[in-house]
């Protein structure tokens, strides 16, 4: 089984990024406890701040993969063109936030997204990606 994280704009700067927010972790020692976690996973990750490399990475991956965890950060909230991408595709997808979006600001409480996919996931620190995999895993 094969799942791909997807991670947008700013993700990168997670364990650095306001911490109180976004935990103290960085992704990149969270996706190394989840391998560990799922060693009978094949789990990859993709990370850009650009909008088109996303849409081409659920392109790439949602024809043939289990299943795409997508945090699309600000683009959650502003992007048609990555909720086509999520319907054009036959892999399912699941939408993640680190956050509680609904405890936050009022804009981050609409997603563009969300109706694209399978299921949402929010509020649950980086641990919202394991429940995620969880989710994919189950369905098989």
């Amino acid at each position: 089984m094969k799942i791909q994280i997807i991670n947008g704009p700013n993700l990168n700067l997670l364990g650095v990024r306001e911490p109180g927010i976004y935990g103290a972790s960085s992704f990149e020692e969270y996706l190394a406890q989840l391998k560990r976690r799922y060693p009978d996973i094949e789990i990859s990750s993709f990370q850009s701040n650009e909008e088109g490399e996303i849409i081409n990475k659920i392109h790439e991956t949602g024809f043939s993969f289990a299943g795409i965890v997508l945090n699309a950060g600000a683009y959650t909230h502003t992007s048609v063109a990555i909720h086509d991408a999520i319907k054009a595709v036959t892999t399912p997808v699941i939408e993640v936030h680190i956050s509680n979006v609904h405890s936050r600001e009022e804009f981050r409480h609409q997603s563009m997204i969300a109706r694209a996919c399978t299921g949402v996931i929010a509020g649950f620190g980086l641990d919202s990606y394991r429940l995620a995999v969880e989710a994919i895993k189950e369905a098989q």
